[in-house]
């Protein structure tokens, strides 16, 4: 199996690169600047190009779209969440997923049987509003909604898409008290991924198998 995983420098990214590689499949990951992976800064539509001319017309069978930024943790309404923070954010969790798909279809296509995979969060649902981290919050709303759209529009296609709350897990976004190590994180998801299906395709899951509230 060929695994392409954008945000691949550390994180989940990283960890899931581990854990594919491990098993043997062909890894390729991407990250901005990061020794031994493919340089992408994700909001860059000829970085995406160049990724795509470097498989070549190589099948990919699972891409996931893992790179992501936090920026307006702490943010306060009255003077916080500047518009170039606004931009910058969406850039990255949003358009940055669009362009991963769009580059490399010819890839997906290519495998028969291809899935994508964007890791979104618990709090683009609806249900979970506390309040707060606004720019987060929308970023990986319009996430799932674009998973779940293209699910519709790939479907046909025979490729599968799933949108998924990776858990809050120890790592420099989620800190030091989140709730689940990193290898907790990445072996649950690894696991959804694997049971995604054109059945199950355009489902919000969480790391541990559970349906999440859209």
């Amino acid at each position: 199996m060929r695994v392409v995983i954008t945000g691949a420098s550390r994180g989940i990214g990283a960890g899931l690169a581990a854990r594919y590689r491990d098993a043997g499949n062909a890894v390729i990951g991407t990250g901005r600047g990061a020794p031994g992976l493919v340089d992408l800064d994700v909001t860059r539509p000829e970085d995406h190009l160049a990724l795509q001319r470097h498989i070549g017309d190589q099948a990919v069978d699972l891409l996931i779209c893992s790179a992501g930024i936090y920026l307006d943790k702490g943010q306060g309404l009255k003077d916080g969440y500047h518009a170039e923070m606004w931009a910058q954010t969406f850039a990255v969790n949003v358009t940055g997923v669009f362009l991963a798909v769009q580059a490399l279809l010819p890839n997906l296509r290519a495998s028969g049987a291809a899935k994508v995979a964007i890791i979104s969060s618990q709090m683009a649902s609806h249900t979970r509003a506390p309040g707060g981290s606004y720019i987060y919050r929308s970023s990986k709303a319009a996430a799932l909604n674009l998973g779940r759209n293209l699910a519709t529009d790939l479907k046909p296609e025979g490729i599968a898409v799933g949108i998924y709350h990776p858990g809050w897990v120890r790592t420099d976004m989620g800190g030091a008290s989140a709730a689940i190590s990193t290898d907790e994180a990445v072996l649950g998801l690894v696991s959804r991924f694997a049971a995604l299906s054109l059945e199950t395709t355009g489902c919000f899951e969480t790391w541990d198998g559970r349906a999440h509230p859209y």
